[in-house]
């Protein structure tokens, strides 16, 4: 993880994990080509349960982030870390009325997300990561 990177992560815990108006988690993937962790910073929302919402929209750019492309590479190595507890997670991309209901949610909170969607083409995938169970 790069420099620029760790500051952020540590300027982030100091204001309790938020980072202009949004809820963050740090999510641990392992790299689709590399095969290295990387540690990302992304907002999070709640699920309604014991797991989070979050959106690869990577600001509305053209392609899916970085993290979205190692999750689909490697679906079994995924870990979030929410006020200082570090899980695994089971990453689930949501379609249909799941993600409709779970997108009116996360642009109700914050409606920038809904901004990202106008800048690109791509549809903008949401994810629910839930509590992997113990291996």
């Amino acid at each position: 993880m790069g420099l620029l990177q760790n500051l952020m992560i540590k300027m982030h815990k100091r204001t309790g994990d938020r980072f202009q108006g949004m809820d963050l988690l740090y999510l641990t993937t392992v790299g689709a080509q590399s095969g290295k962790e990387r540690r990302t910073p992304v907002a999070r929302f709640n699920d309604g349960g014991d797991g989070w919402l979050v959106v690869a929209s990577n600001g509305g750019r053209a392609q899916h982030p970085g993290w979205y492309h190692n999750i689909r590479a490697h679906p079994d190595q995924v870990w979030a870390e929410v006020s200082g507890r570090n899980v695994r997670v089971r990453a689930e991309k949501l379609d249909g009325p799941q993600r409709d209901t779970a997108w009116e949610q996360i642009t109700a909170a914050q409606p920038r997300f809904a901004g990202y969607q106008r800048k690109t083409q791509r549809p903008l995938p949401v994810l629910r990561l839930s509590p992997a169970e113990p291996s």
